[in-house]
């Protein structure tokens, strides 16, 4: 099956692979796109956007891109970091005084920015419709004990780190997530990218495919374990993601939707030094901050080794040995949608798909991608 765009002949190899997925069905419908100084090096489409086979994957198909999400949330507070109007050293209490309830005066912006609040989820009893309202949910996380002691270690902020970084977007500006982000990145650079995307694109959103999971039963687990709490208050339900309450929610944490030309774009601004089409969204200091390290080691929710800086992971060669090492960071989404970072090169890599592979961090789609572009990337300079 041949694929849509374009790349430079140096990237030959990484079309060929991505065709040999579409070709096999590996792939159902997905995007790939690479940039080098901010401009497109590789630009491709191909398969369909639904499982029937009716709807060609198209130039301007947007997906859900989970925790792809979670990258945009991040520059969103770097921006605001950047503007001096967020400390990341300060307590989140001097932006959200409620949030100090029970135990929390002292967690630090970078703790949330970094997983490592010990506020990775909501106590029971939560439904998913129950995150729609984000400011009502933020509340709850306001009132909670940590699960952990802050700063200790990180436990994935699954469903709920956009509620908690959201909530001081809107305490310090006055408007929602979703709003911020649009005025202020997506708008400006131009990317197809949305947190709460309304019903006029429905129509180009493509369908996911939900993962085939092993059969095992969450009941035989410690019910009272951060991963236990994390991932089943709520239990994500791939088929509500469909849905025009989950799709319209401004969730930061997962349901932002675009593909990978936008998800590549709005990234570009940190592999470039904060500086994007003539104009300087962030300082380079700020950005170093993206790599001050607050965590390497089993991540409580996820039960796997993980490496944070603020607001993003950064590479751990052992664990994940495809993203390059160096002054690299990254984020994957449910089911192996993905986005790297690399300054050193002034590379972004992004990656989007409908057909969800069974791990909650990338995929042996994602792996082939990623080394062929890197492997072919020293020839695009």
């Amino acid at each position: 099956m041949s694929a849509s765009g374009f790349c430079r002949d140096e990237l030959g190899g990484v079309r060929e692979v991505f065709e040999e997925q579409l070709d096999s069905g590996a792939e159902l419908g997905a995007a790939l796109c690479v940039t080098v100084d901010g401009d497109p090096v590789l630009d491709l489409w191909g398969g369909h956007a639904d499982p029937a086979l009716t709807t060609p994957w198209r130039a301007d198909t947007l997906v859900n891109v989970f925790s792809v999400t979670k990258t945009m949330t991040a520059l969103s507070a770097l921006l605001l970091v950047d503007r001096g109007e967020l400390d990341v050293d300060a307590p989140v209490a001097r932006y959200w005084p409620e949030f100090a309830a029970n135990g929390k005066a002292g967690i630090e912006v970078r703790h949330l920015l970094s997983h490592t609040s010990g506020v990775s989820g909501w106590e029971r009893p939560i439904e998913l419709a129950d995150i729609y309202d984000t400011e009502a949910a933020a509340a709850r996380l306001a009132a909670q004990q940590p699960w952990w002691e802050p700063g200790t270690a990180s436990g994935y902020h699954a469903l709920n780190y956009g509620h908690l970084i959201g909530e001081l977007v809107r305490r310090i500006t006055g408007r929602s997530l979703g709003r911020f982000f649009a005025d202020e990145l997506a708008g400006p650079l131009g990317a197809d990218f949305h947190i709460g995307t309304g019903p006029e694109h429905a129509d180009r959103i493509a369908t996911l495919i939900a993962p085939e999971l092993p059969d095992f039963d969450l009941a035989t687990l410690d019910q009272d374990s951060v991963l236990i709490k994390t991932l089943t208050s709520p239990l994500l339900d791939v088929a509500e993601t469909a849905t025009a309450s989950w799709r319209e929610a401004e969730n930061g944490a997962v349901n932002g939707h675009g593909n990978a030309r936008s998800v590549a774009r709005v990234q570009s601004l940190i592999s470039c030094g904060g500086e994007l089409s003539g104009r300087r969204f962030v300082s380079p200091a700020t950005i170093e901050l993206i790599f001050r390290e607050q965590s390497d080691g089993v991540d409580l929710a996820l039960l796997t080794p993980l490496r944070f800086g603020i607001g993003y992971g950064l590479p751990r060669p052992q664990t994940f040995a495809h993203i390059p090492d160096g002054r690299v960071c990254w984020w994957a989404g449910y089911g192996g949608s993905m986005v790297v970072n690399d300054l050193d090169r002034r590379i972004t890599f992004a990656y989007t798909m409908n057909r969800m592979a069974t791990g909650l961090i990338g995929s042996d789609r994602c792996d082939i991608y990623l080394k062929t572009v890197f492997d072919a990337i020293g020839g695009v300079r």
